[in-house]
């Protein structure tokens, strides 16, 4: 007995994979984007929104973010349980008018406040995106399509910064607007094309104590970390707040092993390529956000650049990850996930060795920043996709969202942490002598990280030949 992939992937009927694919990257593409335009709009809409506070203001970052990584897995499963595709064009729905809201918003909480319906709307789509593109893929074209959608997620996200200068130049309210037009397209063209995939058969009873336990404990993680730099790594809220997601997150895998049809199966963390691919994917994204970050504040606190220049300083990098990331393919299927995987976090590294080596004081972008740039841009090239490719191609049809919801949250998870750990290596430098010192450490710490993402990647396994 022969099945189609349509048919093992539960789609009634075949969709053509190019628009499927056109519609998914669309709405991946401005939700990874939004991450990262607003931090360099942030200065112009405290200047709009005189009398608000620097805490004020880092909410309309904060919010984002600790809604997005809590809700990805409950989305997700949501996804899967009910249809990846109706998940997909309401997520778009929602994401697009909460930018729109965003743009209009006459004051910071209410900004604040819209942000995190955007964070719903994108917890939404991204897991559905993905399921969606597996489903639509044939089984042989998966792990390109994966290839692809990282590539694009990943280009889109580094990019941030340039596009919000650029926008900014016109008017903050830009940043939030640009989304309109990339929403109403993706919602169009989705209604039509997106296939419809059957659903996983419901449970006796919903997982809602699963769901609210991961969601809380993840908010309270990303919560912690986020706000680390105000309130002091050893202070009780911070040490509190780690204690408390510890706890729930440790009360959630209780209840999943218990639950007929959890939220997360906890199966889905055993399968030999799923769970490996996982952590080293939240390794290497504790690498990645850190790096960037890096990037954007040595040029702005060192070298005093503006937020357009900044952006197009650390460009370079970005536009060669899906040059890499499509072209990497035969390398993988000669050499392995784990071994291309490992060498690009070499090659990542490599990158910022160079500027711990190369990045002083003097304004030496095409000897200094330049060549650590192309490095960290080719590395990622390589790492993420493949370690994204290696943990979804795994996953069963039926659970695409949600294992792709998992793989995402860890993506999420493993940039806030990289991100909160750097400001605290950097500290608050007095002098120029004194910031080069303190980004050496930061890189340095950039650098043990982006070596255990690399002994992670080495524990990958080989899938085993298709029967």
């Amino acid at each position: 007995m022969t099945q189609t992939a349509a048919g093992q992937a539960g789609i009634a009927t075949k969709p053509a994979f190019g628009p499927v694919f056109a519609v998914v990257v669309a709405g991946v593409a401005m939700s990874n984007l939004d991450m990262f335009i607003v931090n360099v709009a942030l200065p112009d809409i405290g200047a709009q929104f005189s009398g608000s506070s620097l805490a004020s203001l880092s909410w309309i970052l904060n919010a984002y973010a600790v809604i997005f990584a809590a809700l990805l897995v409950p989305a997700g499963s949501l996804a899967d349980r009910t249809s990846p595709r109706n998940a997909y064009l309401l997520g778009i729905a929602v994401f697009t008018v909460a930018s729109a809201l965003c743009a209009v918003a006459p004051g910071v909480w209410l900004l604040v406040a819209a942000r995190v319906v955007q964070a719903v709307g994108a917890a939404m789509l991204i897991p559905s995106s993905l399921g969606l593109l597996l489903a639509a893929a044939p089984p042989e074209k998966r792990i390109p399509a994966v290839r692809g959608w990282t590539a694009i997620s990943g280009l889109a996200a580094a990019l941030g910064p340039v596009i919000g200068g650029l926008l900014t130049q016109l008017d903050w309210r830009w940043v939030f607007l640009v989304n309109l037009p990339i929403g109403v397209f993706a919602l169009l063209l989705g209604a039509k094309v997106l296939p419809r995939i059957a659903a996983r058969p419901a449970a006796a009873r919903l997982d809602l104590t699963g769901a609210a336990l991961l969601t809380l404990g993840i908010a309270v993680l990303a919560l912690g970390l986020v706000k680390s730099e105000d309130w002091g790594w050893t202070s009780g809220k911070v040490l509190g707040s780690l204690l408390v997601a510890i706890a729930l997150l440790a009360a959630f895998v209780y209840s999943s092993a218990r639950h007929a049809s959890p939220i997360l199966p906890l199966g889905l963390l055993r399968i030999p390529a799923v769970g490996p691919s996982t952590f080293a994917n939240l390794l290497f994204a504790v690498s990645f956000g850190a790096m960037l970050l890096s990037a954007v504040l040595w040029c702005q606190q060192v070298w005093h650049w503006s937020p357009l220049k900044t952006g197009l300083a650390i460009a370079p990098g970005p536009v060669l990850v899906p040059a890499f990331a499509m072209g990497v393919g035969p390398v993988i299927k000669k050499f392995g996930s784990a071994a291309v995987s490992a060498v690009g976090c070499v090659l990542f590294g490599a990158g910022i060795g160079w500027w711990i080596y190369r990045l002083d004081t003097a304004h030496e972008y095409a000897a200094g920043l330049l060549p650590g740039m192309l490095l960290t841009g080719i590395g990622v090239g390589m790492v993420v996709p493949t370690l994204v490719g290696a943990a979804v191609s795994a996953l069963p049809p039926q659970s695409f969202s949600t294992g792709s919801a998992v793989v995402t949250m860890a993506r999420q998870v493993g940039s806030v942490l990289g991100v909160a750990l750097l400001v605290a290596f950097i500290g608050a430098p007095s002098g120029a002598d004194e910031a080069v010192t303190a980004f050496d450490h930061g890189w340095a710490f950039i650098l043990v990280a982006t070596a255990a993402a690399a002994l992670a990647c080495l524990f990958i396994p080989r899938p085993k030949p298709a029967a």
